[in-house]
């Protein structure tokens, strides 16, 4: 069993918490900005990381120094019992989780033909069965009027060399998001995904040599990278009031790059 640190509230008690998101792989990236936006919606957010407890305890200052309350909760979202301790933590601590947004994953690029079976699984067993682990847990725990908000990719419009095997795990994510929207039926819980296109984050940039990222960047009509926060965008509204008639669907927040 993975070990389960929790860090301490960043300010003000646990007493009116509000609503409660836990943001898998909150600690960098899409993560974090979406950590952070929702606390700035006045949610209490668990931080989640898999293994930089420093990094995820800085969003988690972060956020109290700008008024919020946020923790920080460590696991492997693909280790059952891990998650399921993690769970236990936040209903123990805060009463119930409201909002679970799924954005940790992890990207490794090659042809199909020459992708490492190794890496493959890697990524399956983040981006997939990670995600099933805690789409699985949180279809039992949210509260009614929650969403589970889950992070595919627009590669799966664009279409791009070396992406298949990434593209395969996101689109896994992407058919488990329509099912469950369906599975829950009568349960007042949303699902949804959101799709980022090229973001400038270190996952998409790390690796890659400038020509590709000058070439990804004029892909979209607004001639720029995606943020963390232009995703963090729509994870805020579809886990918010405005939010709630939007359910089964992939939001592709991508400028218009697919």
């Amino acid at each position: 069993m993975s070990s389960i640190p929790m860090g301490d509230a960043s300010v003000g008690g646990d007493a009116s918490v509000g609503r409660v998101a836990i943001v898998t792989g909150g600690s960098g990236g899409i993560g974090q900005a979406t950590a952070e936006r929702l606390a700035a919606d006045g949610m209490t957010v668990v931080v989640h990381y898999a293994t930089n407890r420093e990094r995820a305890e800085e969003v988690v200052a972060k956020i109290g120094a700008e008024g919020g309350v946020a923790i920080a909760l460590g696991g492997d979202v693909a280790d059952e019992v891990a998650m399921t301790a993690l769970f236990d933590a936040v209903e123990e601590r805060f009463g119930g989780v409201d909002v679970v947004v799924n954005t940790a994953g992890i990207m490794l690029l090659a042809p199909l033909a020459s992708m490492s079976l190794d890496d493959f699984d890697r990524m399956h067993r983040t981006n997939v069965r990670g995600t099933f682990v805690v789409s699985q847990l949180a279809a039992r725990r949210v509260r009614p009027g929650g969403a589970i908000i889950n992070v595919a990719t627009s590669v799966l419009r664009l279409q791009q060399p070396n992406y298949a095997a990434y593209a395969a795990t996101k689109g896994a994510v992407s058919a488990m998001t329509l099912i469950l929207a369906r599975e829950l039926r009568g349960r007042d819980i949303t699902v949804n995904t959101v799709a980022p296109g090229p973001t400038s984050t270190p996952l998409f940039i790390d690796g890659k040599p400038q020509e590709v990222i000058d070439r990804l960047t004029a892909l979209t009509p607004l001639e720029r990278l995606g943020t963390p926060e232009d995703a963090a965008r729509a994870v805020s509204f579809l886990a918010g009031v405005d939010g709630r008639w939007i359910n089964g669907q992939t939001i592709f927040s991508n400028g218009g790059a697919a």
